[in-house]
C-alpha cells in the first residue's frame, strides 16, 4: 500500500530532480545559442519535457508498488 509519505517524497523528488535536469539542459542550450552555436536548440527546446519525464518515471516506479 502506498502511504502519504511515499506520495510526498515522490512529489518532492520529481520536482527537485526535474528542475535540476530541465534547468541544466536549458542553461547549456541557451549558452550554446548565445555563443553562436545553433545546435544548442537541440538541448534548450526539450528541457521541460525531459524534466517532466523524470517525474513520470518516478511515478511509474511508485505505481508498481501497488
Amino acid at each position: 500500500m502506498v502511504s502519504r509519505s511515499d506520495i510526498l517524497v515522490l512529489g518532492l523528488t520529481a520536482g527537485v530532480i526535474g528542475s535540476l535536469v530541465g534547468g541544466l539542459m536549458l542553461y547549456a542550450g541557451l549558452a550554446m545559442v548565445l555563443g553562436g552555436n545553433h545546435a544548442g536548440w537541440i538541448l534548450a527546446l526539450p528541457a521541460a519535457p525531459a524534466g517532466g519525464g523524470i517525474g513520470l518515471l518516478l511515478a511509474r516506479k511508485l505505481a508498481r508498488k501497488l
